[in-house]
């Protein structure tokens, strides 16, 4: 009798049952980073970030 032959132990069930529910998640958030990502750049808002440069749009005119 080889490992094949044997039927699939109940601890191999639970174990995918948790993989795939983790798998779901894990779409589910790359889904919503995603989904946050084109909300941001569909705005077409000034994307300026803190990169510790002077920005000269922040300067006050004289």
């Amino acid at each position: 009798m080889s490992t094949f032959d044997r039927a699939t132990h109940e601890i191999h069930t639970r174990r995918w049952g948790r993989n795939l529910g983790l798998g779901i998640v894990l779409v589910g958030f790359v889904a919503v980073v995603f989904g946050l990502t084109l909300a941001k750049v569909s705005t077409g808002a000034n994307m300026e970030a803190f990169d510790h440069v002077a920005r000269p749009a922040l300067i006050p005119a004289e």
